[in-house]
């Protein structure tokens, strides 16, 4: 993808906002678990940035286990769901390449799906700029799981069908690659996980996601048509137990 799609993707999600509250999945509290132990301190009390926060998916959930946490997003249309569905929460406009805090200020700065939209060699030195001695940088992806045959087949049928932009979030293991030269402790934990949703829901997800969302609706409407027939076709019952692994790598600041 080049730099000029990538930005175009980047800034697809405020119209998809609502379908990205409504659609995209959660997050296990295995993930919580996994966070405080890579981080050796508990979320409760911790001040919390949540970079890249969407409509709050993450940060809620942050915010449950006690965090104080504040989300901290670009996109207007995706911030305005995030304040209508929560208002209570702290919402700051800013991006992870130019984050708007001063030095020394958070325990952990998050990533939830978000990392990739970045550029690392601007965005880690900013994290370790606001966060205290000690604390951490975290970043976590839910990728489908492709060994699941129907998880395969439906990539391989929208790779096919948008050539020029679908993405699996295949290589987000590369970043301890990316995080190793900045000193610190890098940790890893991968969960496995799966939720069960109608195939409406699962529509719902894929219109969320980037590579559909910046397709004029010509192209969409019946890419979006094929896949509600084929999943439809493999879940008569529009029952869908939808698989993921959870992706989590945590850098510690010394």
């Amino acid at each position: 993808m080049t730099a000029y799609q990538q930005q175009d993707h980047a800034n697809s999600f405020g119209a998809v906002a609502t379908e990205y509250d409504a659609g995209r999945p959660s997050y296990p509290a295995g993930l919580f678990d996994e966070l405080e132990r890579l981080t050796g301190r508990p979320l409760r009390g911790a001040e919390v940035l949540d970079v890249g926060a969407g409509t709050g998916i993450a940060t809620r959930l942050l915010a449950a286990r006690g965090a104080r946490v504040t989300a901290v997003e670009p996109s207007p249309g995706m911030a305005a769901v995030l304040r209508q569905v929560s208002p209570e929460l702290p919402l700051v406009k800013g991006t992870g390449d130019e984050l708007p805090f001063h030095d020394g200020t958070a325990d952990l700065i998050t990533y939830a799906q978000a990392f990739h939209w970045t550029d690392p060699a601007r965005s880690i030195p900013e994290a370790l700029r606001v966060l205290r001695p000690g604390g951490s940088l975290a970043t976590w992806w839910n990728v489908k799981d492709q060994r699941t045959p129907w998880v395969s087949a439906m990539g391989e049928r929208l790779a096919a069908g948008i050539p020029e932009g679908y993405h699996g979030y295949g290589a987000v293991n590369e970043i301890a690659e990316v995080l190793a030269p900045y000193g610190g402790t890098v940790g890893r934990a991968v969960l496995r996980w799966e939720r069960v949703i109608t195939v409406d829901a699962l529509i719902t997800d894929l219109r969320s996601r980037s590579y559909i969302a910046v397709l004029p609706p010509e192209r969409r409407e019946p890419l979006l048509a094929v896949e509600r027939a084929e999943l439809l076709a493999a879940f008569p019952d529009s029952r869908v137990t939808e698989p993921y692994v959870l992706d989590l790598t945590v850098l510690t600041k010394g």
